[in-house]
């Protein structure tokens, strides 16, 4: 099985690479951009599964998919994000994407969901498509501060220090302090592992 995942976040994308290949009969390609997508898929052979990021330079939403499914042999192509709403996961669903997966997604459920796309069958999260504003806290959520999961967050979209500082209005000394106790609170030794356990518990 042959997946190409076009992702502009490093840490995401070789995070869903590490968690696919572990699977083990998975081969994955990745990309950062949505030219370099079509690069691969015209250079053959085909892929079974081709997962596009809604936001990624080049991409331009749902014409990117329109695009990538055009090409080749006709591609199986599914969106991912961590930002597109329901409408828009409905849209690619309704042009014939292969799917939508949220980043959000749980890590076994990523690797059951492009394995169902691959084989031919069209997939979306039930939760997502009905969800409403009644959620459930998530259990590592509870450990940890709103600041604290800002950070994270920033972490497992792949930004630097300078980038979650930025984004957050805050200095980055602060930003490495809070991913200190935040290491500590999670169990983990670095941020690519804080990243997967986040990704592993479905956080973000």
């Amino acid at each position: 099985m042959r997946i190409l995942i076009a992702d502009d976040h490093d840490l995401l994308r070789d995070t869903l690479v590490l968690f696919l290949e572990n699977e083990g009969g998975i081969e994955t390609d990745a990309v950062g951009t949505f030219d370099d997508a079509v690069t691969k898929i015209n250079a053959g052979p085909a892929f079974d599964l081709i997962l596009l990021d809604y936001n990624m330079p080049g991409m331009n939403g749902l014409d990117g998919l329109r695009t990538a499914m055009t090409l080749g042999d006709g591609q199986r192509v599914a969106l991912i994000s961590g930002e597109a709403t329901k409408k828009i996961a409905e849209d690619a669903l309704e042009a014939g994407a292969a799917g939508f997966v949220p980043k959000s997604l749980p890590a076994k459920s990523l690797v059951n969901a492009v394995k169902f796309m691959a084989m031919g069958e069209q997939y979306a999260p039930l939760d997502f498509m009905t969800a409403t504003q009644d959620t459930v806290e998530n259990p590592l959520a509870t450990k940890l501060t709103d600041r604290e999961q800002q950070v994270l967050k920033g972490l497992t979209e792949g930004k630097s220090n300078k980038e979650i500082a930025r984004d957050l209005d805050i200095q980055e000394p602060t930003v490495k302090l809070h991913m200190k106790t935040l290491y500590r609170k999670v169990g983990a030794a670095n941020r690519t592992q804080a990243a997967l356990i986040a990704r592993e518990a479905g956080l973000f």
